[in-house]
């Protein structure tokens, strides 16, 4: 296989930034959708609207630059593979933000991280060491910590739907990865839409409304900033390794928190304030650890001097 610093694409720093941006934008949208939710819109119906605008959007967008040839693809089943993840990741995104306190989802989430580690651990059967699994301890510490299974203030239904999608995303990150060495960011989310708004127009006839202006600019703003979101979050591993990207999500734990205390006047419990450092800790020492690990073969890879 290709070494990640090989690809094609590879711009860490242009990466990072996007990484960063994506962190911003998508705390906002799950501050949109968890405030469609509760002005009493169905969650499959904001789903739908998310989906629906960003086909029509990127159409025109490589319409008006005559590049209707960048949507073609030789990676039909890939594009398949990636939207079916990617319904089930948004369906418990979503519905974790509409469960819990946007800061607690949000935290939940980066435990992507360590599910990462698992699975290469598990289902790859790439060798794993001391640090990494002392990371995934720590992790799982502070998620334990948060979600209090014994009998806290969180539902646990919530915490387990949030805990579900952060598996999705460390599968869906590795499908982004792989599609990005072949494909444009804008073609993987086109597909990605294609795929998903049949399968979310079977619910309509059942849960579909008329909405007031603001419900329905809302579920506009859904659509738009989610489009925007995903993009940045594509391109971002297009152009930049999987462990040293993910960095730049724990800054929408900033936001999120933010937006949670401004929109919905709540802040999460005070358990919260003692498992986030903890799980923000093991996001980071893997990513510190894949980097390391990531220069040393690296160097075991360049050729010796003479």
């Amino acid at each position: 296989m290709q070494p990640e610093s090989d690809h094609p694409h590879h711009r860490p720093l242009l990466a990072l930034g996007l990484r960063l941006a994506a962190a911003l934008v998508l705390a906002g949208l799950l501050a949109c959708v968890k405030l469609a939710s509760e002005r009493g819109i169905h969650l499959s119906e904001i789903m739908f609207w998310r989906q629906l605008p960003t086909i029509p959007i990127l159409l025109g967008w490589f319409a008006l630059r005559r590049q209707l040839g960048t949507l073609k693809t030789a990676r039909m089943g890939s594009h398949l593979r990636r939207s079916g993840f990617g319904m089930v990741g948004m369906t418990m995104n979503f519905g974790a933000a509409t469960l819990l306190p946007l800061a607690v989802a949000t935290t939940l989430n980066y435990s992507s991280a360590i599910f990462a580690v698992v699975l290469s651990a598990l289902v790859l059967r790439e060798p794993t060491g001391v640090w990494r699994w002392s990371a995934v301890a720590l992790g799982f510490t502070g998620v334990v910590v948060i979600a209090q299974p014994w009998g806290g203030e969180l539902p646990l239904l919530g915490a387990a739907i949030a805990l579900g999608a952060a598996l999705m995303i460390a599968l869906i990150s590795v499908q982004l990865r792989d599609l990005g060495r072949t494909e444009h960011p804008f073609t993987i989310v086109f597909y990605f839409s294609l795929f998903s708004v049949p399968v979310l127009a079977l619910a309509m006839p059942f849960v579909g409304q008329a909405h007031p202006l603001e419900d329905w600019l809302l579920l506009l703003a859904c659509g738009v900033i989610g489009l925007l979101g995903q993009v940045l979050l594509t391109a971002a591993l297009r152009y930049g390794m999987v462990a040293n990207v993910i960095v730049m999500d724990y800054s929408g734990l900033v936001w999120a928190t933010l937006f949670g205390w401004l929109v919905f006047s709540n802040l999460p419990p005070a358990s919260f304030w003692i498992g986030a450092p903890l799980v923000v800790g093991a996001g980071l020492l893997i990513a510190w650890r894949e980097h390391r690990l990531g220069l040393a073969r690296r160097a075991l890879a360049e050729p010796k001097e003479a």
